[in-house]
This record gives structure tokens, C-alpha cells and sequence, in this order.
């Protein structure tokens, strides 16, 4: 696994083995920049269930201005500070040891690109959602995008967020967000 683009492109990212961890495809992570184009640019980025990485340091490769990346396993810390420190963009990145809603409860302000890829065991996006309707989450032009399996159907408002497009790769779902 590789960043696809932009400042760090070609750098190796490092996974753990076995199953328990299911990082973005690289096709989804293309697909999702190129929809994205050059809303990235300068953009504050929140990458929740963060694992290795991959996402939020393509944002910060192709040029979002900060990432914040939530990750509650210990283990999938691990590798994300690695990758984080691979990329050399530690000056450009907050890592939180956290769990997603406990994050969420915490929050001050909105974040431009909300990136969210829960497992795909269906309570954990059901634990996530009544949190993103109680918080502004997303500046007024933001979007939140959604990660999920395909059979997975999602509301079509999320508090005062209004569901925008859907785009299917394989399994995954990326369904995207926004209040206008």
C-alpha cells in the first residue's frame, strides 16, 4: 500500500497482517480525491477510524493544510505514527488515541473534509451517527464522507447534514454529505 498522489506519492505505508484492520483500496482512495479535486487544498481534514493512515495522509499528500486522525486500537497506532513519520508530515498531523465518539464529544470546532470508515460490523456506524447529528462537524460548504458496505443503507439527513451522492466500488460504498 502506497500513497496514490501529490507530495508524498510512492511512499510505502505499513499495515499489520490479519484481518481485524481493512484499509481503503487504493481505487476507493483515487476514486474519493478525484471527487474531491480541489476541495482538499488548504482543507482541515478529520480521518475517524484512522487505522493505518491511508486517507488522511493522501489528504495531506495532495494538500490539506492539517489532518486530525482518530484511532482507538493500540496496535493500529502503531502504524499509523510510523506511516505518519514515513511521510514526514508529523508538522501537518494530530493523532488521537481515542474512540470515535469519545472524539466527537470533544470537539471545538468544524473540520472542512470529514472522513469516516467504521468497521463494517453495522454497530459500530450506529453508535457514530446520533453523535454526528449533536455536533457541527462540518463547515458550511464541508462534507462528510461514509465508507461503508454496500447493503448498508444510510439516512438521508444527519442532523443538519443533507445526504449529496452516492459512488460504488466493488462492496464499498462512499456516500457523501453536506449542508448545502
Amino acid at each position: 500500500m502506497r500513497i496514490i498522489s501529490g507530495s508524498s506519492k510512492g511512499r510505502r505505508l505499513f499495515a499489520p497482517s490479519g484481518l481485524a484492520l481493512r484499509p481503503t483500496p487504493g481505487k476507493v482512495r483515487s476514486a474519493l480525491f478525484n471527487i474531491l479535486a480541489d476541495r482538499i487544498l488548504d482543507a482541515s481534514f478529520l480521518d475517524l477510524y484512522a487505522g493505518t493512515g491511508a486517507v488522511g495522509l493522501e489528504a495531506l499528500s495532495r494538500g490539506a493544510l492539517h489532518t486530525t486522525f482518530v484511532e482507538q486500537s493500540p496496535r493500529h497506532l502503531q502504524y499509523l505514527r510510523k506511516n505518519i513519520a514515513a511521510c514526514l508530515l508529523e508538522e501537518q498531523s494530530t493523532v488521537r488515541g481515542i474512540d470515535a465518539e469519545d472524539f466527537l464529544k470533544t470537539l471545538s470546532s468544524p473540520f472542512d473534509l470529514v472522513f469516516l470508515d467504521p468497521p463494517y460490523k453495522e454497530e459500530a456506524l450506529e453508535k457514530i451517527l446520533p453523535r454526528l447529528e449533536q455536533d457541527d462537524i462540518i463547515t458550511d460548504a464541508g462534507r462528510l464522507i461514509i465508507e461503508h458496505f454496500h447493503k448498508r443503507v444510510l439516512p438521508e439527513t444527519i442532523g443538519n447534514i443533507h445526504f449529496l451522492k452516492q459512488y460504488r466500488y466493488g462492496e464499498t460504498l462512499l456516500s457523501f454529505y453536506g449542508t448545502h
